[in-house]
């Protein structure tokens, strides 16, 4: 099973992650900081699904319901209120949301963007469960260089911007089911399971993201796929001071 869904993902990325990234992260005195950004990750993940929700699809009184959403988790993690309740994941839903009028796949991108926004957060709490069995005080980390990066392929014109971004979403998805898959065997038994646990979803998110910019694009594009890939393929190669989920090859 793991195999066939690395596969498509293999062929789909540009590079394998470098064998120096695996060395590292395998370190024990590195699982603090690992499981730390993993955890931040998953919330940047559901607030990037939020984003594109609400810039390309939704209707302003709608936009209320899905800030409610992610309310407590802002609040755990930007305003260091630890006693929050997280929410219900039955409450997001996409019929919730109300699309705007003349949107081309409009309710599909709510639909898979609602879905991708449950499970992250689904992911946050499971990553911030983890911690708090090994007494790892969650607390943020800078960002690293790997998503500005990205960011910086993203054209300037619509709907091209929103193409990029959905190819982007794709391949940082891809990367988290590739290191997932990478680094689970290094790992303690929950951990191994957590992360084995974690590919089909991760699977599944890329090609939402894969297909949506295809849908919305309405013509073929392998071309800027490609392109986008070499770059990402460039930042995940390249020497990185910092040590992240999604960091380039470690320079120490």
């Amino acid at each position: 099973m793991i195999q066939q869904l690395l596969e498509p993902i293999d062929a789909f990325l540009q590079c394998t992650t470098p064998d120096a990234w695996i060395e590292k992260a395998r370190q024990p005195q590195q699982l603090t900081s690992l499981l730390i950004d993993h955890c931040n990750c998953e919330l940047k993940a559901a607030q990037t699904a939020m984003f594109v929700v609400r810039k390309y699809a939704i209707t302003k009184d709608s936009t209320a319901t899905l800030m409610q959403w992610a309310k407590p988790y802002e609040d755990y993690v930007y305003r260091c209120i630890r006693d929050v309740a997280f929410p219900e994941k039955s409450i997001m839903q996409s019929a919730s949301l109300t699309v705007k009028d003349n949107i081309p796949h409009g309710q599909d991108l709510v639909d898979k963007m609602v879905r991708l926004i449950k499970e992250e957060f689904h992911h946050f709490e499971q990553v911030l469960d983890i911690m708090q069995s090994r007494d790892i005080a969650y607390q943020n980390m800078t960002a690293g260089t790997y998503a500005k990066g990205m960011m910086k392929m993203v054209r300037t014109y619509e709907p091209q911007a929103l193409i990029d971004k959905l190819i982007i979403g794709a391949y940082i998805e891809a990367r988290s089911c590739e290191r997932f898959a990478k680094l689970a065997p290094f790992l303690d038994d929950e951990l191994n399971k957590f992360y084995v646990s974690l590919l089909r979803s991760e699977a599944r998110h890329y090609q939402d993201y894969l297909s949506l910019a295809a849908a919305i694009a309405g013509e073929d594009i392998s071309e800027r796929v490609t392109l986008i890939g070499l770059h990402e393929a460039q930042l995940i190669q390249a020497p990185d001071s910092s040590f992240r989920f999604h960091s380039g090859s470690p320079t120490e």
